[in-house]
């Protein structure tokens, strides 16, 4: 998408700006969205995003929306990061926490809003959920933990959960700790696997037949794109699956406790409408959706042999056959 030049604000738009004020809709308005990767949650949350501003009345041509992809490389997120600070967009909205923290380490001087960051304040984004403290605010795709854990226990008496991560990536990090923090509350031990390359999948997941009841899939890069490899070794050692990730389940992960993303999308757009008429993103809370889905996934359920009860059927949101 080509990006419009450098324009100097007309003397309304230089008044409504000392006054705090952004008309809904100017020649000047840019806004800058750099996905951490091409996996399925991240592009729906970008729907998200722009179905949001657009119907807060920033829609093109007015507004010119610049999409970049990261393709889940760090060096290329840094560079992507380094060029909309540059190119001095109105506001730049960086999805998946990855994104986020090399958005927020490079740009300080301009709003951030950023959308699908697990937790913002154990990745160092934000200070605080209430106010960030600096130029950024946001939206979440954090889950509630404790019901993914009592929907594993629901579905079986596990006692130890092997939970796959990617060290470096802040969204999975902090999925691990939450769920090492319940660890004395649902009776459960949890396994840490650390999976740094593709090639560690076969190495660490098949020896945890006998090892772990339950594998969790974390939101880390490595494991999206590898999910379904992931399922499958999971399902011949009659390992149940479990994650926070929608896109996951498409994979044939078992149990699913997870957000949408297009609402985590418009969650953030909002957001950004607010900057974009002039609030500072320290006065804007991040927030997560206030409810959960659990899903599960009936075909999976059958192939390891677990027989999900009636009760667990009725009380999940949706059913995967």
């Amino acid at each position: 998408m080509k990006r419009p030049g450098n324009k100097r604000l007309g003397l309304v738009g230089a008044a409504l700006l000392f006054f705090g004020v952004l008309p809904a809709a100017s020649a000047e308005t840019r806004v800058g969205v750099l996905l951490w990767n091409p996996q399925l949650r991240y592009e729906q949350c970008r729907e998200g995003i722009i179905e949001q501003l657009r119907q807060e009345g920033f829609k093109e041509p007015e507004v010119t929306f610049v999409i970049e992809q990261a393709n889940g490389n760090m060096s290329t997120v840094a560079e992507l990061a380094r060029k909309f600070h540059t190119a001095h967009m109105n506001v730049v909205m960086p999805i998946g926490t990855s994104a986020a923290v090399a958005v927020a380490a490079e740009i300080k001087d301009a709003p951030v809003v950023f959308a699908f960051v697990f937790d913002p304040v154990a990745s160092k984004i934000a200070q605080d959920w209430k106010s960030s403290g600096n130029n950024t605010t946001g939206s979440s795709s954090q889950t509630s933990a404790p019901t993914l854990l009592s929907s594993l226990k629901q579905l079986a008496p596990i006692k130890t959960l092997a939970v796959l991560y990617t060290p470096g990536e802040k969204n999975t990090e902090a999925q691990l700790k939450d769920v090492e923090a319940l660890q004395s509350d649902f009776q459960i031990k949890v396994l840490p696997v650390a999976l740094k390359s593709r090639a560690d999948i076969v190495p660490e997941v098949s020896p945890l037949q006998g090892k772990a009841d339950a594998v969790l899939l974390t939101g880390s890069s490595i494991i999206g794109d590898m999910a379904a490899q992931i399922v499958v070794l999971a399902n011949k050692a009659k390992l149940m699956t479990a994650t926070q990730s929608e896109d996951h389940l498409d994979k044939g992960v078992l149990l699913g406790v997870t957000v949408d993303p297009i609402a985590v999308g418009r969650l953030a757009g909002k957001k950004a409408a607010l900057v974009l008429r002039g609030a500072r993103p320290a006065s804007i809370p991040i927030e997560a959706l206030k409810t959960s889905d659990v899903i599960v996934n009936l075909k999976t359920a059958r192939v390891i042999g677990l027989q999900v009860s009636a009760a667990f059927r009725k009380a999940a949101t949706r059913i995967l056959e």
